[in-house]
């Protein structure tokens, strides 16, 4: 099997500096310079699909613009992209959510994924109208899924739950295909939803150490429930054609980090219900110092944004050993992301990529050559035009 590589549609706006957002971190908390709109969005996607990746992953939460609106507006300016759209099973009722599934790969010809996401912290999950705790909400989950699940096969469903009801369920049309489900968790409650309805389980950069322990609990109790699970990584990159322009790269982002922003953020990370954010914390501990946790594997993001907070750090041909490395475990899937996030799509897709295909670990999806194929001069920072003009909205 090739690896797969989704990007990242920062739907609370970019910067050159890291933008906090997600697990109560507030949105501007170190940058965000550049707006969500449709136009510069657009470039994003258009950008991901011409360097070769599958895929590009859309958040959810208070902090950021829905995912589901938003894709729905890129599918018109793009062609091929997917769009993993980050969505909460609590906050639509089942039979809708499996709806407007089936409505998206019917409009935009098959290119919806879909990331589960129950919800860490339960003051931003009030202010939605959620009062379950975070338990409660992986049990709902299961319920959601089993529901959902049973309505893409085409069965008419009743189901009376703990959580949620419904009667007479059933589509009138079915999504073709059935978009495949990602979900993530390192909770006790998480795994065993994860591994009765998942298609991809997905874990944030940890150490390959860390992964590994991961992804053995999690294929024995896939292997106990009859399954056997695909798994992707989340992690930003920054990639330079030398180790050392990269790591200044970090610093510059590291430097451009005030003191008072951390210790806010990390106050309030510290807060998080979410083990999987407990675990991105521990490999910092809230400070600068000894942030490469693992060669290559930078912790600096972590310090002011939550959930994914490491990026994967050197030059291409060490990004792409560790990509390696991280594939050797049996991740597949790569959910990749940069500050900015156009000129980073640049840098991995025309530097790292292809190295991974010229070890046949990676094919463009449409079969064709990668976009530094002839091309004499190396990229040198600036993003070359997309194919085709913006659009506005």
């Amino acid at each position: 099997m090739t690896l797969t590589f989704h990007w990242f549609l920062p739907t609370n706006g970019d910067s050159r500096d890291i933008v906090g957002g997600g697990h109560g971190v507030p949105t501007g908390a170190a940058g965000g310079a550049r707006p969500a709109s449709v136009a510069y969005l657009g470039q994003i996607a258009r950008t991901a699909e011409q360097l070769g990746f599958v895929g590009a992953l859309t958040p959810t939460g208070a902090w950021c613009e829905d995912a589901w609106l938003s894709t729905a507006m890129l599918t018109e300016v793009t062609e091929r992209l997917k769009f993993l759209v980050a969505f909460r099973p609590g906050l639509l009722a089942p039979t809708l959510a499996a709806q407007m599934a089936s409505t998206f790969q019917r409009l935009s010809r098959g290119r919806l994924l879909l990331n589960v996401v129950t919800g860490g912290e339960s003051q931003e999950q009030r202010a939605y109208g959620d009062f379950l705790d975070k338990d409660a909400r992986y049990a709902r989950a299961d319920e959601f899924l089993h529901v959902v699940r049973a309505l893409w096969r085409g069965e008419t469903v009743d189901h009376t739950g703990t959580h949620l009801r419904v009667e007479q369920a059933r589509l009138h049309r079915l999504p073709d295909p059935v978009p495949p489900v990602y979900f993530g968790g390192s909770s006790a409650a998480a795994l065993p939803v994860a591994v009765r309805h998942s298609d991809v389980y997905l874990t944030w950069g940890e150490p390959p150490a860390q992964v590994a322990d991961k992804l053995t609990r999690v294929r024995a109790l896939a292997a106990d429930a009859g399954r056997e699970l695909r798994f992707g990584i989340r992690l930003h990159v920054i990639a330079r054609d030398t180790s050392d322009e990269a790591w200044a790269q970090a610093r510059r982002l590291l430097n451009g980090v005030d003191e008072a922003d951390i210790r806010a953020v990390q106050d309030g990370l510290r807060r998080s219900e979410s083990e999987g954010q407990r675990r991105m914390l521990d490999l910092h501990g809230g400070s600068r110092d000894s942030l490469e946790v693992s060669p290559n594997l930078w912790a600096g993001v972590g310090l002011v944004r939550g959930g994914a907070g490491t990026a994967l750090v050197g030059s291409h041909r060490e990004i792409a050993d560790r990509i390696a490395e991280y594939h050797a475990l049996g991740i597949d899937e790569f959910i990749l992301s940069g500050y900015p996030h156009l000129e980073e799509a640049y840098w991995f897709g025309e530097g790292v990529l292809p190295i991974l295909r010229d070890s046949g670990l990676w094919r463009h999806p449409d079969g064709q050559p990668g976009p530094t194929d002839n091309v004499d001069i190396p990229f040198a920072g600036v993003p070359r035009p997309a194919a085709a003009p913006v659009a506005t909205r």
